[in-house]
């Protein structure tokens, strides 16, 4: 057993020290939240927003993290789910951190 928590401890020690991702998990979502030091880039300038379409939803393009640097994606379309809203992905900056939260879908309220 303390062989075990001296290789966690270790573990987590030389993941903090190489450093920009850390990946946590939330439970609200049950999907990872990347948190790193540096913000992702600023979104193009211009983004061709294409005209509604019954019964899909418009996901904006975004940058993620594909582990070692920000990678745009463009925007496409989801087919709509009856009963829920899609939450866009996101990066948002907390206590000198920015954490990204990927798209996912709630429950309509």
């Amino acid at each position: 057993m303390k062989k075990l928590a001296v290789t966690l401890a270790i573990g987590a020690a030389s993941a903090l020290t190489v450093g920009a991702a850390v990946v946590v998990p939330t439970t609200a979502t049950a999907q990872p939240v990347i948190a790193l030091q540096m913000a992702p880039p600023p979104p193009p300038r211009q983004q061709m927003i294409p005209p509604p379409r019954r019964g899909f939803v418009w996901v904006p393009g975004h940058y993620r993290w594909n582990g070692r640097r920000h990678v745009w994606v463009n925007g496409t379309w989801l087919r709509a789910r009856p009963g829920q809203v899609y939450r866009a992905p996101e990066w948002r900056e907390r206590n000198g951190r920015w954490e990204y939260q990927g798209g996912r879908w709630d429950r309509h309220r």
